[in-house]
């Protein structure tokens, strides 16, 4: 076999379970266990912390609130381009007040404009990067979405200025920060497991440094 591997050694499969990648695995999964039985295969096995920590959230009442507003923050806001650039002139904008007021700083690849990914429970850090954008972007969502409220009609006017009377609430500002904090806690972990390789020790010595960071 290529690359010195042993059939016999193989306990099991993974792969990234998006759609353009199932034909392929699909060939090589059957491949692997007519020779070895036991290495089962797991969709998406590899994406196996996202999906727990994901999964636990969502338990919380208070957390699938929170995603479910995301949702409807990024259906309000839309693809169009339009919209896309609003939010861009809007953070302009806002980078203009924070330097007026010395908020920020100047520099190379600082500042830079942000989109809003929308969040997949399969793919790694999605979440998070979704969250800390929408916190980033806090103020410039609020001015896109108040501007929508004053430019638009009907149903879709009336989204975005509901949307944005949840994100000026207590509620879903302690969320945001809240699930940033969480998600932070397994970021360097999910980056490190996604590294090929990657030193097993290392991992082991990261995630006993992450366990003892999340007890404290």
């Amino acid at each position: 076999m290529d690359y010195n591997l042993t059939f016999a050694m193989v306990h099991g499969q993974g792969y990234d379970g998006a759609n353009n990648m199932r034909g392929i695995a699909n060939g090589l999964k059957e491949l692997i266990m007519d020779e070895s039985p036991s290495a089962y295969y797991v969709h998406c096995f590899a994406h196996q912390l996202q999906l727990t920590l994901v999964a636990v959230a969502k338990e919380s009442g208070d957390c699938t609130w929170f995603f479910q507003q995301l949702a409807h923050l990024l259906n309000a806001l839309g693809m169009s381009c339009k919209k896309m650039r609003m939010l861009r002139i809007a953070q302009a904008e806002e980078l203009i007040d924070a330097l007026e007021l010395e908020e920020v700083e100047i520099g190379s690849g600082l500042n830079q404009n942000m989109g809003l990914g929308r969040p997949c429970d399969t793919r790694w850090g999605s979440h998070f990067k979704t969250v800390n954008h929408v916190i980033s972007m806090y103020g410039a969502l609020r001015r896109v979405l108040h501007k929508i409220g004053d430019e638009y009609h009907g149903a879709e006017a009336e989204a975005a200025l509901s949307i944005e009377t949840i994100l000026r609430s207590f509620e879903f500002v302690f969320m945001a920060h809240l699930m940033q904090e969480i998600f932070g806690y397994t970021h360097e972990l999910c980056r490190a497991l996604q590294k090929q390789g990657e030193d097993i020790v290392m991992l082991l010595s990261l995630f006993v440094t992450q366990s003892i960071t999340w007890r404290l």
